[in-house]
């Protein structure tokens, strides 16, 4: 991650070497803006054409996967690790992760942060600065904090 962060984007092949060491998968045509933030990178799964903002923040405690074509913001925030509500437990320091899925040809605007377990269904857009704590429908327009379902999109 420290690599890929100070390369620079004038040498795009040695930045996509870097990121094919870093990550678990990376599709053709795919292109992640540094600054890229991980714990792991081996668990992160990005599929063809998906474009990546700026400042990403993908804690792959689980896996994530991000499918093909999908549009991620700026400063976007995609969090596999949960932790005990007892405090017991949380003051042990007990982690644990659920995984997070991201359809195919998802937007995921500026600010948007993905909480664990959560699945976005294949076309569905979430609007800026939305918090999703639960799993999104194909198809759909999300805003808020927590995310809540606007309306059906278009899918023609």
């Amino acid at each position: 991650m420290e690599s890929y962060n100070a390369s620079s984007a004038a040498d795009p092949k040695a930045r996509r070497r870097i990121l094919h060491e870093l990550l678990g998968s990376l599709g053709e045509g795919t292109e992640v803006r540094a600054p890229f933030y991980c714990d792991y990178g081996y668990q992160i799964h990005i599929g063809t054409g998906t474009f990546v903002n700026v400042g990403l923040v993908a804690l792959d405690v689980a896996v994530i996967t991000i499918g093909n074509d999908v549009q991620i913001g700026p400063r976007v925030q995609l969090l596999t690790p949960t932790h005990p509500l007892e405090p017991g437990p949380r003051q042990e320091k007990w982690e644990s992760a659920l995984p997070v899925t991201i359809g195919d040809n998802v937007w995921l605007a500026g600010g948007v942060i993905v909480c664990p377990g959560v699945t976005i269904g294949v076309g569905t857009v979430v609007g800026a600065g939305s918090v999703v704590t639960r799993d999104l429908p194909a198809n759909v327009l999300a805003v808020g904090s927590p995310a809540r379902v606007l309306r059906r999109l278009d899918t023609s």
